[in-house]
């Protein structure tokens, strides 16, 4: 099958080969690509609930997916359930032990925390528990040089006590370029990881590192170098990543841009950032306006409410216009982009 996959043709020697050929191609399609159009759409719909944190709602929206062998779509509606009830249910154990059994090592390490073994009897058969099994699958191809599985390491290691493999794994993963490690590394550094000579290259090094993962378009990376740039007074390249940042779709990005057109002034009474644009409160009422609709009213209502009375009615009327001809729905889902592996 997988030379089949790499564009080769491959021969077929008995009637028993071609049907294993055939069931391990039905296999592989319903893992992948084999969902058709609106499940697709449902488990796109449930990801964008459980990024904005609405996790109730994105569980029936990602058990079709699940359902249909998506097996992103399992571990999320795992997370789904737990995260609605605060810890682990019957449900959520069902499709964490699916999603384990397709190697999805952040399953194992839920499956874990959650005392599978202990409290379900669900334990691995081939491994001592659900640590051990994530070792087992991620270790050698970590060796071989997949950093997905290097950041799964990171993981591993820790919930095995052993942060110092972790975090030799999460350097390796960053230099092999994954976006994830890199952010998560340059905060630990600028949180005191490691040993630096100053202040000022322990900044520098944690920047480079969150420049890395910026650039390759890792959204929560552009929030960290925007900070870090703050912190060294490089304001206007600071704001320049909060504006991409929000462009990409941030939620917490695109609430401080639209605090910035519509009143600065306030923001910095909050202890905010430097804004650098001019105030713009019909603009700023137009995003507030378009997050409202788009991801609901715990962000921007209590702000709108606050400042109503910088702007008359007509203004009202036009900044909501202009969110439905610029804002609303266009770019990139708002999303607070939790990681894979969180709380």
């Amino acid at each position: 099958m997988l030379v089949y996959f790499a564009g080769g043709d491959f021969v077929i020697v008995s009637r028993k080969v071609k049907l294993f050929l055939a069931s391990a191609l039905l296999v592989f399609s319903s893992l992948t690509w084999g969902m058709d159009d609106e499940t697709q759409a449902s488990k796109d719909s449930g990801m964008i609930d459980y990024n904005l944190g609405y996790v109730a709602d994105a569980i029936p929206k990602l058990k079709a997916a699940a359902v249909a062998g998506d097996v992103e779509s399992m571990y999320y509606l795992g997370e789904s359930y737990r995260l609605t009830h605060m810890g682990m249910t019957s449900e959520a154990l069902e499709w964490y032990l699916k999603a384990a059994k397709h190697n999805d090592p952040y399953a194992m390490l839920r499956l874990w925390g959650g005392g599978a073994c202990v409290a379900g009897d669900e334990c691995p058969g081939d491994a001592e528990g659900w640590r051990e099994k994530a070792l087992d699958e991620q270790l050698p191809l970590a060796e071989e040089g997949d950093a997905e599985a290097m950041l799964a390491l990171y993981y591993i290691y820790g919930a095995l006590d052993d942060s110092d493999e972790g975090n030799e794994w999460l350097e390796k993963a960053a230099e092999a370029g994954n976006p994830e490690a890199q952010d998560r590394l340059a905060k630990m550094i600028r949180d005191g990881y490691g040993f630096y000579w100053s202040d000022e290259s322990r900044l520098e090094a944690a920047e480079k590192l969150a420049r890395q993962a910026a650039k390759q378009g890792h959204v929560p990376a552009m929030r960290t170098l925007s900070s870090m740039l703050e912190e060294q007074g490089e304001e206007e390249e600071s704001w320049e990543w909060e504006v991409k940042a929000s462009d990409a779709g941030l939620l917490d990005a695109r609430f401080g841009v639209a605090w910035c057109y519509l009143n600065p002034d306030s923001l910095q009474e909050f202890g905010g950032e430097q804004c650098r644009v001019k105030k713009d409160p019909i603009k700023g009422w137009a995003i507030l306006y378009a997050m409202r609709e788009e991801a609901g009213d715990h962000y921007p209502k209590n702000l709108m409410e606050r400042n109503r009375d910088l702007l008359t009615y007509d203004q009202r009327q036009e900044a909501e216009a202009l969110a439905e001809d610029e804002w609303l729905n266009h770019g990139p889902p708002l999303s607070n982009f939790p990681p894979k592996y969180g709380f």
